[in-house]
């Protein structure tokens, strides 16, 4: 699921033709939430008749992003591109006694842009083609086999985890900065399985 949000008590005094907006996606280029980023942009100029730019704002699975939207002076000039990540990370911010980099009711949703399901993928030359031959593999193997995700306590990495607590199976995390990262990292680690939303998932 992508969000478009922004952070509340817009003022509508502003004058939107002269200042220009930015989009945050909150990781790398190349991903699902800067591939949908940049159509929604050019959208907005044609009907803003303003510039609208994408601004990649990665780190800790899209919090500093988020963070950076959240705590922006609320005029309604910079955009969240927000995955469902949103809502867990100021969640496992309270779980480690952290203060939260930002609250949700510090945001507002504006737009729901797409509601792609997430799939599990794995390279081609891996030996289970099956979810069911990946689990008992993995039962035989507790802690051997690796996965990858957009970082730690992204969506990405919170789905796995509930696929390893319902499966009962236990693997290792290799965390990456986003989804478009962990395709583009060193050939081995490229061939971790992976869950990824349908439209940002590479060919396996």
């Amino acid at each position: 699921m992508i969000l478009l949000v922004l952070a509340v008590t817009v003022s509508a005094q502003e004058n939107t033709r002269t200042v220009r907006l930015a989009i945050v996606a909150p990781f790398p280029p190349g991903g699902v939430a800067d591939l949908t980023a940049r159509p929604v942009a050019a959208a907005l100029e044609k009907v803003l008749k303003n510039p609208v730019v994408v601004v990649n704002k990665t780190g800790a699975a899209g919090a500093v992003g988020m963070s950076f939207v959240a705590n922006s002076k609320p005029d309604g000039y910079n955009l969240l591109m927000a995955l469902s990540s949103i809502s867990i990370i100021p969640e496992a911010d309270k779980l480690f006694d952290r203060k939260p980099a930002y609250t949700m009711d510090q945001l507002i949703p504006i737009a729901l842009i797409s509601a792609d399901p997430t799939i599990f993928i794995v390279n081609a030359s891996r030996p289970w083609k099956s979810v069911k031959e990946f689990v008992d593999d993995a039962k035989k193997r507790p802690g051997e086999i690796s996965y990858s995700s957009s970082g730690v306590y992204g969506t990405l990495h919170m789905a796995m985890e509930m696929l390893t607590h319902g499966a009962g199976i236990n693997l290792k995390h290799v965390p990456h900065s986003g989804g478009s990262c962990a395709h583009s990292a060193p050939r081995g680690s490229r061939r971790h399985p992976r869950l990824r939303t349908r439209g940002g998932a590479p060919a396996h």
